[in-house]
């Protein structure tokens, strides 16, 4: 269910997602927003920082726990451009992240609706979920990288 917000939101995961693309990165970019305020955002820097570990997501939630002075993010929503992956699927049920919304669907690593749904599974916490937000835009924003990437 979109809520008040939720695009406006979006479009501050899409600013880092487009910041993520001029370093050269999939773009790829997160927010977290709490009480209607964005405490914490990321992009993907996997190329830059040589690491498997360093999505949108997963900094956006790092930033997110250091503002906020602890591992648990009750109240917050993760706006992110592309579906997360298992790892960061993961790491939303770990924080204990309370909604999150994505643009695009993933059909090669989406791990909330594409290709399985974690939350749908009996851990101990289940973010509400809400997609395709943007979808469109978030979308175009991978196609437009990939077909600029295949013509070098």
């Amino acid at each position: 269910m979109l809520l008040p917000g939720d695009e406006a939101f979006m479009r501050a995961a899409i600013r880092l997602a487009k910041e993520a693309e001029i370093e050269g990165e999939i773009p790829i970019g997160a927010v977290i927003v709490k009480d209607g305020q964005i405490i914490a955002g990321g992009r993907n820097r996997r190329e830059l920082g040589k690491n498997a570990l360093y999505h949108a997501e997963i900094e956006a939630i790092d930033a997110a726990c250091k503002t906020l002075g602890g591992w648990r993010l009750p109240g917050c929503t993760l706006y992110v451009t592309l579906e997360p992956c298992p790892m960061c699927a993961g790491a939303a049920i770990n924080a204990r992240i309370g909604r999150v919304v994505y643009g695009a669907a993933d059909p090669k690593a989406g791990s909330v609706h594409s290709l399985t749904e974690l939350f749908a599974l009996p851990y101990n916490h289940r973010p509400a979920v809400t997609a395709g937000v943007l979808e469109d835009e978030c979308a175009a924003l991978l196609t437009d990288f990939f077909a600029r990437l295949r013509k070098k």
